[in-house]
């Protein structure tokens, strides 16, 4: 039994569809959403809650074999930026510290663009940026660089657990693809590197990851490997981060997010493209 917290969320819907096909029994935890087989409600901010949850529901499940934590307020504004930091860090310590508790030992948690300079008004040290380049400067930011800070520390509290942080870019549902009409445009998606993925190919990622998940902690950035531009990449860095080094082998439309580590060790390969 899988469990994925932010079960009703875009990369959470997709995520359990995806898993559910794999064959695997899901069980959702979330606000939202309706009470039934493979779904129950759960305040994650609250530890008691989720800790129960985690270990048993009567009726859903008795024990769950890996967690996917993906429930997170998803970007800035939506609430005042202290309260976007305080209800991401207590949830994704209540669930990274109730699976540690309830002997879980295999973890994704999703991590996110922002934990790597997002929005990227200082150029990042090179093109395209890798998993190597840690940078906050927001506060959803700083949530995520210490949620992945505190997961790397927890790994090591048991033998054989594997957390697996997953630093998405924007993600984009099947119904959203109109937004490509911009892509000719220089400044589409610039605060992103151009980056997108699909929240099907998301889910992909999620679902590689818990596959090859091996003891300790790993960080891998998922986006689509080519840009959401059609202005080839190596322009687009010149115009963007004028004098920042860009690896010779950038393809034509790169992603400047680099894909490069996800697709050689877990081998992502995206289905879906605006193109």
């Amino acid at each position: 039994m899988i469990g994925v917290t932010g079960s009703g969320g875009k990369l959470g819907r997709a995520t359990v569809a995806r898993l559910r096909a794999d064959g695997l029994e899901v069980m959702g935890f979330d606000l939202a959403g309706a009470p039934g087989a493979g779904f129950t409600r759960v305040d994650l901010t609250d530890f008691g809650q989720t800790l129960d949850a985690f270990l048993s529901v009567t009726a859903r499940h008795d024990g769950l074999d890996a967690l996917v934590h993906l429930a997170a307020i998803p970007v800035n504004g939506l609430v005042p930026d202290a309260a976007t930091f305080h209800n991401n860090l207590t949830v994704s310590f209540n669930a990274l510290f109730a699976a540690h508790r309830a002997g879980i030992r295999t973890i994704v948690l999703a991590s996110s663009i922002t934990a790597m300079g997002f929005p990227f008004d200082e150029a990042p040290p090179a093109l395209p940026v890798d998993e190597t380049y840690t940078r906050a400067t927001n506060t959803y930011g700083l949530g995520k660089v210490a949620e992945e800070a505190m997961a790397a520390q927890l790994v090591t509290w048991a033998d054989g657990t594997s957390i697996t942080a997953l630093r998405f870019t924007n993600v984009v549902a099947e119904d959203e693809y109109a937004t490509f009409d911009r892509a000719g445009d220089p400044g589409y998606r610039r605060d992103l590197l151009g980056s997108w993925i699909d929240a099907r190919d998301g889910a992909q990622a999620v679902a590689l990851a818990l596959a090859a998940a091996q003891p300790g902690f790993e960080v891998y950035n998922v986006a689509a490997p080519e840009s959401g531009s059609r202005i080839p990449s190596r322009q687009l860095a010149a115009q963007w981060f004028p004098g920042t080094p860009v690896a010779d082998d950038l393809g034509e439309f790169e992603s400047l997010m680099s894909t490069r580590k996800i697709r050689e060790r877990l081998g992502f390969a995206a289905v879906h493209d605006w193109r």
